[in-house]
């Protein structure tokens, strides 16, 4: 004979369905973040091409110059901050493969 309303068993019923509906919640999420970082795929290409280029040491030495104008927004010229991105993006790629 099968005891329906065990505690054990309302108890595990409770437990998948929170175990379902985090885990519903984070496929979610991730979803949504990969459909942003194919977006971002361009934009990572783009950076991986111009760090290190003549265009990139080109406008580093007028940054650096002070031919560029004080306003300009200029974080793609510091000498880090697309190395660090781009190592992110391999650390992250390689997180993926698992």
């Amino acid at each position: 004979m099968v005891n329906i309303n065990s505690k054990e068993q309302l108890q595990r019923i409770r437990q998948m369905e929170w175990h379902l509906a985090r885990a519903a919640s984070a496929l979610k999420r991730l979803s949504s973040a990969l459909d942003k970082y194919e977006e971002a795929k361009a934009d990572i290409a783009a950076l991986a091409s111009y760090y290190g280029s003549n265009d990139w040491k080109q406008d580093f030495a007028a940054d650096e110059a002070g031919l560029l104008p004080k306003d300009l927004k200029r974080g793609v010229l510091s000498e880090d901050s697309i190395w660090n991105l781009l190592e992110a993006h391999r650390e992250l790629q390689e997180r993926m493969k698992d």
